[in-house]
């Protein structure tokens, strides 16, 4: 249920014609004087709420030994939760095991930031600079904190990374030569979880990893740009926790506001996967809220068939460090329906890069760009 605070705030937006969700976007994001946290969502904390109510899920569709070989618990432990008047909205709270999250972690930092994936780092440095991120960033995470302040790393200056059909930010769109594999763990993690939702047979096509620090946010945006908007759009977070909004149509209609943390996902279908988005602020994770790096301690020996490893204590380290001020956030789409396909980009007018680094409005901005129009996350532009 929205605050009375916010409730107020939306009314007023509506009233002087300017959109409800922006300003309650603002209203997150400031620091001076800090927002009142207390009417967020916390599907966590098992809270009652008139907006929440039990989602519908298909254990019968994912077996508990398929589950456990992509790190979840048995389908019949996880809480899930949907929101009154946000049909296809699902909300799953942490449903990983104690000992897998680490794991996507590391794939997240370590494997998904290899090339042939494309990040915002490439728009601004040499193919050969930002090849192998993490093996030239892992010793500056684990040293530990000095008295002075150390330079970042390649993978503190992150910003995103793309999967398989890699997202044009320019332009907004897919292109059938700009393509990688697709990682094959994280495609059986999503098919799952899509399966448990009610959406077997999905396809992983395309990815985009979000990297936080704790003054970035994601600005106002819509998914709109998969050719098939009948499959659901997958949302996996790690680390620090988020202020996520979800709104409606246009953005004068407000939003909700809730918590992600950390293992936390969201699967956004039918009416839902087309609602206006955005998180205005990272938090620390609350108090009972175990960041993966020390959720369980080591990972136990996979069985057979798993795709989950066990996470060495060094890279478990670099994990800890990383997370320590950052959140990781990982969508997944299908793009195409059956018998649709992508056009090729002509030659003349094939990106030379990664396109705009700027996904989020991050603290570490310039002020006269903060004044600018920026990109969100998805690439589309909004005002902060």
């Amino acid at each position: 249920m929205l605050s009375y605070v916010t409730g107020k705030m939306a009314v007023s937006m509506v009233e002087s014609g300017e959109d409800a969700f922006r300003k309650i976007f603002k209203f997150y994001k400031r620091r001076v004087p800090p927002p009142d946290f207390s009417d967020v969502i916390d599907f966590s904390s098992g809270v009652p709420s008139e907006q929440v109510v039990a989602a519908k899920l298909h254990p019968a569709a994912v077996s508990d030994v398929d589950a456990a070989r992509v790190g979840l618990q048995p389908v019949r432990d996880w809480r899930a939760f949907s929101l009154q008047g946000h049909p296809g909205f699902v909300f799953i709270s942490n449903p990983f095991l104690r000992s897998s999250q680490p794991y996507w972690v590391r794939q997240c930092l370590k494997t998904y930031t290899q090339k042939p994936n494309i990040c915002n780092l490439d728009m601004h440095m040499s193919p050969s600079d930002t090849r192998d991120i993490w093996d030239k960033s892992v010793h500056g995470l684990r040293r530990p904190p000095g008295g002075q302040r150390d330079p970042k790393t390649l993978l503190e200056r992150l910003r995103w990374v793309t999967l398989g059909y890699h997202y044009n930010w320019d332009t907004k769109t897919y292109s059938a030569d700009s393509c990688s594999p697709f990682p094959a763990d994280l495609h059986l993690l999503s098919s799952h979880v899509t399966a448990v939702c009610g959406f077997p047979g999905f396809i992983s096509e395309a990815g985009i990893l979000n990297f936080y620090r704790s003054d970035s946010s994601l600005g106002i945006h819509v998914d709109e740009s998969e050719l098939d908007h009948t499959r659901p759009l997958l949302s996996f977070s790690f680390g620090q926790s988020a202020v996520f909004l979800l709104g409606g149509a246009c953005r004068r209609d407000p939003p909700t506001a809730m918590y992600m943390h950390s293992g936390d996902m969201m699967v956004m279908s039918g009416q839902s996967r087309l609602l206006y988005h955005a998180v205005p602020r990272i938090l620390p994770p609350p108090e009972g809220h175990a960041a993966p790096e020390t959720d369980g301690g080591p990972a136990a020996s996979p069985q057979d068939g798993s795709v989950v490893e066990a996470v060495s204590e060094e890279d478990r380290a670099a994990c800890c460090r990383y997370l320590r001020t950052s959140r990781v956030n990982v969508t997944v789409r299908q793009v195409l329906g059956p018998g649709q396909s992508l056009p090729e980009t002509p030659s003349s007018q094939r990106r030379t890069d990664a396109g705009p680094a700027a996904g989020y409005h991050d603290g570490a901005a310039d002020s006269g760009r903060r004044r600018r129009r920026r990109r969100s996350g998805n690439g589309d532009a909004v005002e902060t």
